[in-house]
């Protein structure tokens, strides 16, 4: 069974304006059922025979019962998505005025202004719009027991007031069948708003983390592109100020190679920023043995099985050899060989080793590097391990899983 992402769910609620759009749903109901309720005040005035004070009556405390009720709504789905306190002054209002009203009916019928299904239909209706704001806005067990007891109290009144027969068995199996529907469809009303709520708060905190992530990793491959090329400006320029304080013609040679590396670092710098930049293992290991031996370092190079690995394994183990280049010319001042090795280490495992002298005694700081590595290696689930030997030996190696198609 497929799960679905924040974007699916927002998607099936209508786009980025979703969760907007069925927050104004949820008030558009609540304010129909007050609307509703109007209007069935209305159909029982019409129907009854009551004298024309007693519809009048009625008639008044309705629209009021419903007004409350709206007040009540608004209030109570603010609670639900906690931006607002309990309500419990309007909820103690709201209950006194349905008490007060399943009163005003019971007196009625027991003083003969009105008939037994008059009084039927009044406190089903009553009750059964009462229900849902207080189920809501209090607890659940507290919303449940104050909708129960103003329900049981008001079907009592009734059997006191003279309501007897098929009248009060409608009257029990309607408030038996209504009201605990009205209270759970109210209660499922608001968690189905503060559920799409918190979907669109994921939402946002998803887009965050994504740019975030971006940052990260436009941060960690302008790092992995520049470095090495830097490192070789700089090592380039200094030799070829030093010739050219000589007097010897070689130094144009070498800021040729300067202006050709910046180039270079300008067109991949263009590609980072596109996003469509990888790391080519075959281009990252001829590169490195180039600029090495321009340093005067000798550079051994054992390919392996670098052909037969997929293009993702080749691109991470690229920017390890970039990496590691980088480092050999900033840090290992003294050095004088550098070996790359490439081979497989069992049936299912890449292996890079690089290895160098001329590292110094005391390890420099941690720096972005070798952390962005890291990040790109546990992707595809590799490793990396530094090792740091007596006399300026250093090792780099990387370790990434692989299937063999062969």
């Amino acid at each position: 069974m497929s799960t679905m992402s924040v974007e699916d769910w927002v998607e099936r609620l209508g786009g980025p304006d979703g969760p907007s759009q069925y927050r104004r749903y949820a008030v558009s109901s609540v304010g129909f059922l007050s609307v509703s309720e109007i209007g069935l005040w209305t159909v029982w005035s019409v129907r009854s025979d009551a004298a024309a004070p007693v519809l009048a009556t009625v008639a008044v405390l309705g629209v009021v019962h419903a007004g409350v009720q709206l007040l009540l709504w608004r209030a109570a789905l603010h609670h639900y998505l906690a931006v607002g306190s309990r309500p419990y002054l309007l909820v103690v209002a709201y209950t006194a005025l349905t008490a007060a009203m399943a009163a005003l009916g019971c007196v009625l019928l027991s003083s003969g202004r009105i008939q037994d299904g008059d009084l039927t239909a009044y406190l089903v209706w009553l009750l059964m719009f009462y229900a849902g704001p207080p189920a809501l806005a209090l607890r659940l067990g507290a919303g449940a027991a104050l909708v129960g007891a103003v329900s049981v109290a008001s079907v009592a009144g009734s059997v006191v007031a003279g309501l007897t027969g098929g009248n009060l068995g409608l009257l029990i199996g309607a408030t038996v069948v209504m009201v605990p529907f009205m209270a759970t469809a109210s209660m499922a009303s608001g968690w189905g708003v503060r559920l799409v709520e918190e979907l669109a708060a994921a939402r946002e905190t998803q887009a965050r983390l994504a740019v975030a992530e971006e940052r990260l990793r436009f941060g960690r491959d302008l790092h992995d592109v520049l470095g090495r090329n830097l490192a070789v400006v700089a090592l380039k320029s200094e030799l070829a100020a030093q010739l050219a304080r000589r007097g010897r013609p070689e130094a144009v040679e070498h800021m040729e190679e300067v202006q050709r590396i910046a180039r270079e670092s300008q067109r991949e710098i263009r590609s980072v920023v596109r996003g469509y930049r990888t790391a080519d293992l075959h281009t990252e290991l001829a590169g490195a043995r180039s600029v090495l031996e321009a340093a005067g370092i000798d550079c051994r190079i054992e390919y392996g099985p670098a052909a037969r690995l997929p293009s993702d394994v080749q691109s991470a183990l690229g920017w390890v050899v970039r990496e590691g280049t980088t480092n050999v010319l900033r840090h290992a001042q003294g050095a004088s060989n550098c070996t790359l090795s490439l081979r497989t280490a069992g049936p299912a495992e890449a292996l890079l080793v690089m290895e160098n002298d001329g590292a110094p005694e005391e390890p420099p700081g941690a720096g972005t590097g070798l952390s962005g590595l890291k990040e790109r290696l546990a992707g595809l689930g590799g490793t990396l391990n530094t090792e740091q030997h007596p006399g300026g030996h250093f090792r780099l190696t990387a370790r990434v899983p692989w299937e063999d198609g062969e």
